[in-house]
C-alpha cells in the first residue's frame, strides 16, 4: 500500500482526522499542490487504500475544530 503524502491511504487518513465525510479520492503529487483524482476516476484497489486510511483513523485523536 502506498503511504504517500497526498496519495489515497493518506486522505483516507487526513479525512477521518479533520471529521470530514468519507469521500474517497486522492492528489497525483503533494495534496492541494497537484491534480486531484476523484473516486470516479479512482480503481478498485486505490478505493480500498482510501477505505483503510479512513478506517486506520478509528476513534480518534481528532483535530480540534
Amino acid at each position: 500500500m502506498n503511504e504517500r503524502h497526498g496519495g489515497a491511504y493518506d486522505r483516507g487518513l487526513a479525512d477521518r482526522y479533520y471529521k470530514r465525510d468519507f469521500n474517497p479520492h486522492y492528489f497525483v503529487g503533494d495534496s492541494y499542490n497537484s491534480s486531484k483524482v476523484e473516486a470516479i476516476n479512482m480503481t478498485a484497489t486505490q478505493i480500498k487504500e482510501y477505505s483503510i486510511g479512513f478506517g486506520d483513523g478509528g476513534d480518534g485523536p481528532f483535530k480540534e475544530l
